[in-house]
């Protein structure tokens, strides 16, 4: 099935939403899950965090970094383009509770896969506090949105242009300490959500943490997201990609994610000549 581009918008530099009609998808995701596209036929596959959707649309939001090949093919789909292919969804939901005292932390893009999470936490009865950070005030993106959704909205941007001057883990460590939180939910780049772990390990706190380990087929049979966690090898596609952020080994998932860093920079100035009559 093609999936006909709905809506586009800009978010900050680089950072695109699109709105895709997925009507299949549209009914049936949770908080948490995610979804695989090929926007060209000739592009790879990647996982993406559902935003959000529209039942009267029957449509879904993503929002993409373009930073590699496949994410610079995605944004360049304009409204009434088709999406090759749009999978979904996958993995499971986010981790709910009720009546208890949250914190949903996200950095960079990150922001965009805790709103739909920090929205189902004040949905179900708890008090959310988010704290989301960013490169600069020109990198923030869904304020208006989050504010909506939690209780309480803490900004922290590296160089001080908004909020608080530094990152989102310094910016916990000075608001909060053991027993402000029962229950959190941390997603963003992998220094930071282990810095997190370490930062909350003696608080008593329950953090899950949304993994993004290379992923290929999303359904357990590649093997290729594979992460360890208390031990214990994990699939983040199938098994995940939420997990116990105290129990996963962040150094070995950072080794994964660099294994095809190399590789995915000659792609951008690859080109593909499978098919043509070359002589």
């Amino acid at each position: 099935m093609m999936n006909r581009v709905l809506a586009k918008r800009e978010l900050a530099p680089l950072v695109t939403l699109l709105e895709v009609e997925a009507p299949r998808i549209q009914r049936r995701w949770k908080a948490g899950q995610f979804i695989i596209i090929r926007p060209l036929e000739t592009s790879e596959r990647i996982p993406l965090t559902i935003v959000d959707s529209d039942a009267s649309r029957q449509s879904i939001t993503m929002v993409i970094q373009a930073i590699g090949k496949t994410t610079k093919e995605a944004v360049s789909l304009e409204p009434e383009a088709l999406m090759c292919d749009l999978v979904g969804p996958l993995g499971e939901p986010a981790t709910m509770s009720t009546g208890k005292n949250v914190v949903c932390m996200a950095g960079g893009v990150g922001v965009a896969e805790l709103l739909p999470v920090a929205k189902a936490f004040h949905q179900a009865g708890n008090r959310v506090t988010a704290l989301c950070g960013a490169r600069s005030e020109n990198y923030r993106i869904l304020d208006a949105e989050l504010k909506e959704a939690v209780d309480e909205l803490h900004w922290a941007t590296d160089d001080g242009s908004f909020g608080f001057h530094g990152n989102v883990v310094q910016l916990l460590n000075s608001l909060a300490g053991p027993g402000t939180f029962q229950e959190g939910h941390v997603i963003g780049p992998i220094p930071m959500m282990k810095a997190a772990a370490e930062a909350t390990r003696g608080w008593g706190l329950k953090l899950h943490a949304s993994l993004n380990p290379v992923m290929i087929d999303g359904t357990g049979m590649c093997g290729g997201c594979r992460v360890t966690v208390g031990n214990e090898v994990k699939f983040a596609c199938v098994d995940g990609p939420e997990f116990d952020a105290h129990l996963v080994d962040f150094d070995e998932l950072t080794r994964r994610n660099r294994a095809y860093r190399e590789m995915e920079q000659e792609s951008l100035h690859h080109k593909c000549r499978v098919g043509l009559d070359i002589h």
